[in-house]
């Protein structure tokens, strides 16, 4: 009963909450859709915090997706045993950084009266969430090794049954605990999506491309006024 709630209806309750509530704030708060970076703040720990975080998990979303669209070519990619292992070693590496930098900005949060200051309850739970998400990924690609593989043979399946709306709960019903925790706090996210920072992840700033330049001025008196 657990692995039909979990499996085959929080999919798709989480994909409703990310569409119907993304639009509504789209259409109803437009000004609140980024990533509001509070990088005004305080820059020098969030460099560190936010540019490994966002190569290392565009790099480990991108194998995710690539498993998942084309298994085929995947497969053929990873038949060659040591394009495997170079990417398991990948893998494994890409997640610590994340989690080294999730970490990072959980502790710049914590720790800078300002940042805290802006921080609200829904960003704590963001950060909670993604730092459970690293960390389970990297948990179970250490304790189950060769996980471009498995995936492929067993998560792409399922996907693939919920977007044709037929779900399959038996592949990810066998699955190891880790596994079924790491799918299931991936929904929560995408659940929370349209409610929290992560909308930025769908904002293509195409518009920055054409509109004229902009100039800042900083409003701060010199040492000599």
């Amino acid at each position: 009963m657990i692995d039909l709630l979990l499996f085959a209806i929080l999919p798709y309750v989480a994909m409703t909450l990310a569409l119907a509530g993304g639009l509504y704030r789209y259409v109803s708060d437009r000004y609140s859709w980024s990533a509001q970076s509070s990088q005004f703040l305080e820059g020098r720990v969030v460099f560190w915090g936010t540019v490994p975080w966002h190569y290392a998990i565009l790099l480990i979303l991108l194998a995710h997706f690539l498993a998942f669209l084309v298994p085929q070519v995947w497969g053929t990619l990873l038949g060659v045993p040591l394009r495997l292992m170079v990417l398991e070693a990948t893998g494994i590496a890409l997640g610590l950084v994340t989690v080294a930098a999730m970490v990072v900005l959980l502790l710049r949060r914590l720790l800078h009266p300002r940042i805290k200051r802006v921080t609200t309850w829904l960003d704590w739970l963001v950060l909670l969430v993604l730092l459970v998400q690293v960390g389970s990924g990297v948990w179970l690609a250490v304790t189950l090794r060769w996980g471009g593989l498995w995936y492929m043979h067993t998560m792409t399946p399922w996907l693939w049954s919920l977007v044709t709306f037929a779900p399959d709960i038996t592949y990810p019903a066998v699955m190891p605990f880790v596994v079924k925790m790491h799918v299931t706090n991936s929904l929560l996210l995408v659940a929370l999506f349209p409610f929290t920072r992560l909308v930025h992840l769908v904002s293509v700033p195409l518009s920055y491309l054409f509109r004229p330049f902009q100039i800042v001025i900083w409003n701060k008196r010199s040492n000599g006024c």
